[in-house]
């Protein structure tokens, strides 16, 4: 983004679901593959072929051990059919706790390395893949939905992995919102007295509480 290219499209996919789309759907990624970035241009087709150019000098000078430009519309697609397909790879192995957390553009390298140390300390298979260009990310913790002990460290490592986002200056969500699942993490976040305006707000709006009620507020 510094460089001045806007990509239409700017995704990263992690070493475990780099993994888990290859076995999954066989897409010839090999096993030294540490991680993926996908990137697209929507620019006219002269300034397209630039901005690529571009955006491969800058992510091999950022360290890829590899970079791919598609020859063609059928090639991308190819590319892009990985990062359509992590969630089904992931939900094959078991049951998927899934949602988001958002971090600046700068801290997405240690969002990664501290969402991999949580898992291996924690025992459990986790993939972070999402959006790139806005630092928004899905972790998707895998685990067996029928040994209630797994049950319970999904649920603490999903946390854990909610407050490594907000220790790096992000936030519990980028797209999603916040539901039941995040609901106790919000004061975290936004401290007591931002959550005593909102109760305010929501009283002052809905007096009866008959406005999705013993959700949030």
């Amino acid at each position: 983004v510094r460089s001045g290219v806007v990509p239409s499209l700017l995704e990263f996919m992690d070493r475990t679901s780099v993994h888990a789309v290859n076995d999954s759907c066989r897409l010839g990624f090999g096993g030294e593959v540490g991680a993926l970035v996908l990137a697209q241009s929507d620019a006219s087709s002269v300034r397209a072929k630039e901005e690529i150019a571009l955006l491969a000098d800058l992510l091999a000078d950022a360290g890829a051990l590899d970079v791919v430009v598609a020859a063609d519309q059928a090639e991308g697609a190819l590319l892009l059919a990985a990062r359509r397909q992590v969630l089904t790879a992931f939900e094959s192995l078991g049951a998927a706790l899934i949602d988001d957390v958002c971090v600046p553009r700068d801290r997405l390298a240690a969002l990664v390395d501290g969402v991999e140390a949580l898992a291996t300390s924690a025992g459990l298979t986790v993939g972070l893949f999402g959006h790139a260009g806005d630092g928004n990310f899905h972790p998707t913790v895998v685990f067996d939905a029928s040994v209630p002990e797994q049950v319970a460290a999904a649920n603490r490592l999903f946390e854990d992995i909610m407050l490594l986002g907000l220790d790096l200056g992000g936030t519990i969500t980028g797209e999603h919102g916040v539901g039941t699942l995040k609901r106790d993490l919000l004061v975290r976040e936004v401290g007591e007295v931002s959550m005593r305006v909102h109760r305010g707000i929501k009283t002052a709006l809905d007096p009866m509480g008959i406005l999705n009620p013993g959700k949030v507020f």
